[in-house]
C-alpha cells in the first residue's frame, strides 16, 4: 500500500515528458484506429494512450504497465481519492507519477510519459477510469468478449469453466472471439445467477423470480 508520505516525496519535474508524449499521441491518433469508440474524457486519454503505444511498438508493454496500476489500485481504495485531490502542487504530482511508475512496475518511455502528461493537465484523478477503459480497448483489440457471471457466492473454477464452455459455443460469442469471464459476487440476487455477455443479459436469479412472481400476484390481485 502508497503511504501519502512516500507519494508526496520530491520528484524530479516532468513537463517535457509530458509534451513529449503529446506531440507523439497526437502524431499517432490521425493513423490509428482504436478497436471501439470510448466515450467520457477518460475514454479519450486512454484512446490517446492505446493510440500512442501501438504507433511505438509499445502496446504489450503499457497493457502490462496498466494492469500493474489496476492491482494498485484495487489494493489501496484511498489511492483514488489522494490522486483526485485538487490541491496537490506540481511537486507532489511529480512525486506521485514516480511512485506510481515505481510500485506498480511501470516501464517503458510511453505510459511514462502518459502519466507525467495526465499530471501536468492536472488529470490524475482520470487515472482508475482511464485504467479500465483501456482494458476495453486491449480486450477489443485482442478479440475478447467479456462475461460477467454474477452469483450470490463466489462459484469454484470448475463451474465457472463449464459456464465459460457452454457460452463459448452459443450465438452469444461471435466466431474467433474468446470469452473473458469474470465472476462478481452479490447476495442480494440470492441465488442462481446472472449473465451478462456484451451488451446482453441472462438474468436466472431468485430474486428476479421472485420479483415477476410478485408481478404475477400484484396483476391477479
Amino acid at each position: 500500500m502508497l503511504s501519502r508520505q512516500a507519494l508526496l516525496r520530491p520528484a524530479r519535474v516532468i513537463n517535457t515528458q509530458a509534451r513529449t508524449y503529446a506531440a507523439a499521441a497526437a502524431a499517432a491518433s490521425s493513423k490509428v484506429k482504436a478497436p471501439v469508440a470510448l466515450f467520457g474524457v477518460d475514454g479519450t486519454y486512454a484512446t490517446a494512450l492505446y493510440t500512442a503505444a501501438v504507433k511505438t511498438n509499445a502496446l504489450e508493454p503499457t497493457a502490462k504497465s496498466i494492469t500493474g496500476l489496476a492491482n494498485l489500485l484495487a489494493k489501496d481504495p484511498k489511492l483514488a481519492h489522494i490522486l483526485a485531490t485538487p490541491t496537490l502542487s506540481p511537486a507532489d504530482k511529480n512525486a506521485i507519477v514516480a511512485e506510481l511508475s515505481k510500485s506498480a512496475g511501470v516501464t517503458g518511455e510511453t505510459i511514462k510519459n502518459f502519466l507525467a502528461t495526465l499530471a501536468e493537465n492536472n488529470r490524475l484523478g482520470l487515472l482508475p477510469g482511464v485504467v479500465s477503459k483501456f482494458g476495453e480497448l486491449m480486450s477489443a483489440s485482442r478479440g475478447e468478449v467479456e462475461m460477467v457471471v454474477t452469483s450470490a457466492q463466489p462459484l469454484d473454477s470448475k463451474t465457472l469453466n463449464r459456464l465459460e464452455s457452454a457460452v463459448a459455443k452459443s450465438t452469444y460469442v461471435g466466431s474467433g472471439k474468446k470469452l473473458k469471464v469474470t465472476n462478481k459476487v452479490n447476495s442480494d440476487i440470492i441465488g442462481g445467477l446472472v449473465v451478462e455477455i456484451g451488451d446482453r443479459t441472462i438474468d436466472l436469479s431468485v430474486s428476479a423470480k421472485l420479483a415477476k412472481m410478485n408481478k404475477l400476484l400484484n396483476d391477479a390481485l
